[in-house]
């Protein structure tokens, strides 16, 4: 089991490969085809970093709508 973890850490898929499957992830839309692609090239530690990373982007986006829709009903 721990050469099958050493393996796909080794892996040479690039991190903005990663982040495009995580980013796709989030919407729910991925074909077949290419999911069995990520499976066998990308960094399982890239997906962590990546989806830590856009679950970030997604709370600060949030976070700045809400804000902004409160502003602009306040000064209505």
């Amino acid at each position: 089991m721990s050469s099958e973890l050493g393996s796909a850490a080794r892996r040479k898929g690039s991190f903005r490969q990663t982040a495009r499957a995580v980013a796709w992830s989030f919407f729910g839309v991925r074909k077949s085809a290419d999911q069995e692609k990520d499976l066998s090239e990308i960094n399982p530690v890239h997906v962590i970093v990546a989806g830590v990373m856009g679950a970030l982007l997604f709370i600060a986006a949030l976070i700045g709508l809400v804000s902004w829709v409160i502003g602009s009903g306040v000064a209505s």
